[in-house]
């Protein structure tokens, strides 16, 4: 089992969370307080980089729409990047793909970690 890490970067359209490892019942509920607990303003973009996620089920889902409420509510956009071909196939099937935005990979690196 690969646990899962968080990693947030500033930009400046906003957050972006490179999540990685396994996303299931035993880290979703670490993922929904990273995500809550991320500061977003009316217009910014809260980008989720799944680029480097080996795993999701239900639980990873359910996080991504807890996300996508805590985006809405402060007036902010999501969107989910380099989404794995497995979690695309469950977005599309549930038909989430319609709800979130899905983005190729994008380079990042020109934020900065929180904390830096």
């Amino acid at each position: 089992m690969s646990p899962m890490t968080t990693i947030v970067r500033v930009t400046e359209t906003g957050p972006v969370l490179h999540i990685a490892g396994e996303l299931d019942y035993s880290t979703a509920a670490e993922l929904r307080q990273v995500v809550t607990g991320l500061a977003l303003a009316p217009g910014q973009r809260l980008v989720l980089d799944l680029a480097h996620l080996a795993f999701c089920d239900s639980s990873g889902i359910t996080a991504f729409i807890v996300a996508r409420n805590h985006a809405t509510a402060a007036q902010a956009d999501i969107a989910l990047a380099a989404v794995p071909a497995a979690v695309q196939r469950i977005l599309r099937v549930t038909g989430l793909d319609q709800v979130f935005a899905l983005e190729p990979g994008q380079d990042t690196r020109r934020g900065r970690a929180v904390g830096d």
